[in-house]
């Protein structure tokens, strides 16, 4: 009495065959009965196989790395030292800690480390600490300040103001232990009255929390 066995053969390869008909196709042979395997090897199933294997090795160090070494630091593009050079205000009400962007006459990008010693937290509030919104739109000025200082700009310490803000929105509360990131970019300055329009907005964790356009005054130009 004769056996049947059932077989599959694939060809295995997304090439044309207009470009390969000259290249033997790679063949597997799957037998019902001896559950055998026939695979000729070629570049393309080698190059797969490496491409999983070092995604998987990537996955795998990722999982290893211990946490405090998985997110690098600020840069730091000004100090605290010299932002005390360019900004007049002092201890308790000098709110940016570093500048991690500047560009001369148009942004720049500073952020604030919120933490339980802020001397703000006892009073606002002492049972869930949050960060008042007017120090926030304050701290983001003071980043602003550090634009319309520079050079480029030609403003001074001694009669540059804050002079109003428009569109503020507070998208979310800010809290001891946040980092403040804040962005100001000059939008319009008409250096003959002293007067700057900037946007502002500012970040925690990636997410918007507050936002506005800022208005600021050089007192001394002509």
């Amino acid at each position: 009495m004769a056996t049947t066995s059932n077989s599959v053969v694939l060809f295995l390869g997304s090439d044309s065959l207009s470009h390969h008909h000259n290249q033997p196709r790679t063949t597997l042979h799957l037998s019902s009965r001896s559950h055998s395997v026939s695979l000729l090897p070629n570049k393309r199933s080698i190059s797969l196989a490496l491409r999983c294997s070092n995604n998987g090795d990537h996955i795998s160090s990722e999982k290893d790395t211990p946490i405090e070494l998985k997110f690098p630091a600020f840069p730091t593009v000004m100090d605290i030292n010299k932002i005390r050079e360019i900004l007049p205000h002092r201890f308790p009400f000098l709110l940016v800690d570093r500048v991690i962007e500047y560009t001369p006459g148009v942004s720049a990008v500073a952020i604030k480390n919120v933490t339980i010693n802020d001397n703000f937290f006892p009073g606002h509030f002492p049972d869930r600490p949050i960060m008042p919104g007017v120090l926030m739109i304050e701290a983001m000025a003071q980043v602003g300040g550090i634009v319309m200082l520079q050079p480029e700009v030609g403003g001074s310490q001694d009669n540059f103001f804050f002079a109003g803000i428009d569109k503020v929105r507070f998208r979310k509360p800010v809290i001891a232990g946040d980092t403040l990131v804040m962005r100001m970019t000059l939008l319009k300055f008409q250096k003959r009255f002293g007067l700057a329009k900037m946007e502002g907005k500012a970040y925690v964790g990636g997410a918007l929390v507050c936002e506005g356009e800022f208005m600021m005054v050089s007192a001394g130009s002509s």
